[in-house]
């Protein structure tokens, strides 16, 4: 059995909380981030795909879409590059691109999130090539995409996302662009609650501890791991980008969802998403 079909405990996790975790441990958490997101993959889709779409480009939980924001490039010009998406998901929003005439691939960790993808293309008649595959590792030849990126995947599932930046970096050609957007680093101080409690800061900004939960039996079956906006700048520089630009999206007035600790009243205050735009060098 593939390590990925593994069950997860049914129960809440015996522990959970903000800790420092060993290396061999944070390896562990990215293996076990790849099962829990297969293994809820309909969960989620039930609770979000109303918001998300399909068929439709979405960065965040702000609702920022890529029809508006163009932050891949123009679609004239995406209709004569290959693009890949890291983290896909059910690969929605690969499936606005193909539907666009653009030639997009996805690519997620998670079978279960392979199998979710298949499912979308027989509802919506836009059929996505997707890999599964690590973002840390990924099964393309160097140089071979014009344009990458990732909305909202992989990026904050893995101790080291530095690899994701250096494989974004191998596979795509010189001068192309890889576009990530991440949890904004600023809600690591505050608790997940899209209430006034939630308007509290409760930990050090620079308190690098990630979010962890492990079962009765000691192991870890979640994880999520925090790093500042500076350690992201230097994260994506040291693959060798350059930055084109930092986006941190404002909440709609118009927003009323809520998404985790997302939501219209702490959006109004504070920045949920931050969105490195960067360039190959």
């Amino acid at each position: 059995m593939d390590s990925t079909d593994e069950p997860l405990p049914s129960d809440r996790p015996a522990r959970a909380g903000y800790e420092q975790i060993d290396p061999p441990t944070a390896q562990m958490a990215a293996a076990a981030n790849a099962r829990w997101w297969s293994q809820t993959a309909s969960e989620y889709l039930d609770e979000h795909g109303g918001f998300l779409g399909s068929a439709d480009f979405c960065w965040c939980p702000e609702g920022l879409r890529e029809s508006d924001a163009a932050l891949l490039g123009s679609l004239e010009s995406l209709r004569d590059v290959r693009v890949l998406e890291i983290g896909a998901g059910a690969a929605q929003c690969s499936r606005w691109l193909r539907a666009r005439g653009v030639d997009a691939v996805a690519t997620d960790v998670a079978p279960g999130m392979a199998d979710a993808a298949a499912r979308l293309d027989d509802a919506t008649g836009v059929p996505v090539p997707f890999v599964t595959a690590d973002a840390r590792d990924l099964p393309f030849a160097d140089a071979s995409f014009d344009v990458v990126f990732t909305a909202f995947g992989a990026i904050p599932f893995v101790p080291d996302a530095g690899r994701v930046h250096q494989e974004a970096a191998r596979v795509l050609r010189p001068g192309g662009r890889w576009v990530a957007s991440v949890t904004h680093p600023l809600r690591w101080a505050f608790p997940d609650d899209p209430t006034p409690t939630g308007l509290t800061a409760v930990r050090s900004y620079f308190d690098r501890a990630p979010y962890t939960e492990f079962d009765e039996a000691g192991q870890c079956v979640y994880a999520e791991f925090h790093r500042t906006v500076g350690d992201h700048v230097r994260e994506v520089v040291a693959a060798g980008f350059e930055v084109i630009d930092l986006v941190e999206p404002e909440w709609p007035e118009q927003n009323r969802n809520i998404w985790g600790g997302w939501g219209p009243l702490r959006g109004a205050i504070l920045p949920g998403t931050l969105i490195l735009v960067t360039r190959r060098a």
